[in-house]
């Protein structure tokens, strides 16, 4: 197993009502962006489904510089109806976010808790992901 140091949380940047989940993120990654799979470990859709991406064995493609010693998660959301950057998370992908984080955190005990934005010029996952889970 490699050395989990990060766990890292992106938001699709997707807006309300279109139906994403990690088929169609694996479907963006492989064909449009030439990745071997699904650049995230894991993918929370609205209804708070935790779907598996990239096994965990395996360095994901989603945080350039931070890929070998992270895991991916990613919700669906992030954009509202205009396209704008906005934490669209449902109730059920808070409390699912929560419940994967605190499991992972429990398997990679080192691990610290980031939004994508603090390693990249992005909103995502908009909003303040190790503000939120620093306490788990």
């Amino acid at each position: 197993m490699r050395n989990i140091t990060e766990i890292i949380v992106h938001c699709s940047a997707t807006k309300p009502g279109q139906k994403v989940d990690a088929s169609v993120i694996r479907t963006w990654h492989v064909r449009d962006r030439g990745f071997a799979d699904i650049g995230y470990h894991y993918v929370v859709g609205v209804d708070g489904t935790v779907e598996k991406g990239r096994p965990l064995e395996k360095v994901g493609a989603h945080c350039l510089g931070h890929n070998a010693n992270s895991v991916g998660v990613c919700y669906i959301g992030g954009l509202d109806s205009a396209g704008k950057a906005a934490d669209t998370r449902t109730a059920a992908q808070k409390d699912a976010l929560v419940r994967l984080l605190r499991e992972l955190k429990g398997r990679f005990p080192g691990a610290t808790v980031h939004g994508h934005r603090e390693f990249a010029a992005k909103a995502c996952p908009c909003f303040d992901a190790q503000k939120e889970y620093r306490g788990l």
